[in-house]
């Protein structure tokens, strides 16, 4: 068997076709707070690229069941109960929950691919559980599809490609064919920053943007922490994704 590798930067790269796994990474910082949220107990997570639909369908969940998430620019939106930290999704907060969330780049990423017969959001710290899972489907064809920053590259989403597709290529039974330049490039990237991935995610410029935002040096070394979570989130149904 052979297990087919392509990878994207970005949303709006990827073609128009439905397939077997996609895989969709922000690590700073969606996929990672997806990630801690269902750890720590979320019942689910809906995610949304447009605040006026999770407004609306957020209405419709009893106010003490749901959390809202939202995040623009690296801010929490005003209004909403929490941003897009993964230290904020605590097992207080969330256990239990249904929570909504937008945020500016992952959340686009998930629905751009919400069609594949199988959907998981990966950070660093899943990276393993996520890999492991797709070994078990023993499926032909993987898109990864990185976040990017507003349509644009990301240093840090290329690392975790890279480190998803090294951990595939050393631990799968059978072939891994690397499909394009782009994952070749990321697989190089994480040969060279494997082991000092918080430099790596504080060279970033979304890394340096947060920076310049705030402390979020916490935040920093929470999403650059590996194979710590055995949470693969899945999406049981268009849009909404729980633990698997």
């Amino acid at each position: 068997m052979i297990i087919n590798l392509t990878y994207y930067h970005v949303a709006n790269d990827v073609p128009e076709i439905t397939p077997d796994i996609a895989v969709v990474i922000d690590v700073l910082r969606a996929t990672t707070t997806i990630s801690w949220a269902l750890k720590n107990g979320a019942n689910s997570i809906q995610v949304f690229a447009d605040l006026d639909l999770l407004k609306e369908s957020a209405t419709k969940c009893k106010t003490d069941e749901r959390i809202m998430l939202g995040e623009r620019g690296g801010r929490k939106i005003e209004g909403f109960d929490l941003g897009n930290s993964p230290l904020s999704v605590t097992k207080k907060v969330v256990n239990g929950k249904r929570l909504f969330m937008s945020t500016t780049n992952g959340t686009k990423s998930l629905h751009r691919v919400q069609n594949a017969k199988h959907l998981f959001a990966m950070g660093l710290p899943n990276r393993r559980a996520v890999a492991e899972k797709i070994i078990s489907l023993k499926s032909e064809n993987v898109l990864i599809l990185g976040s990017g920053w507003e349509g644009s590259y990301s240093l840090e989403d290329s690392l975790a490609a890279g480190a998803l597709a090294a951990y595939l290529e050393t631990n799968s039974d059978f072939e891994v064919n690397i499909l394009n330049d782009e994952l070749q490039a990321s697989l190089a990237l994480w040969e060279f920053w494997k082991n000092d991935i918080l430099k790596c995610l504080k060279t970033a410029t979304h890394g340096k943007r947060l920076t310049s935002l705030g402390d979020y040096e916490d935040d920093f070394k929470c999403c650059s922490e590996l194979d710590c979570l055995d949470i693969v989130p899945t999406q049981v149904e268009r849009g909404v994704i729980r633990a698997s």
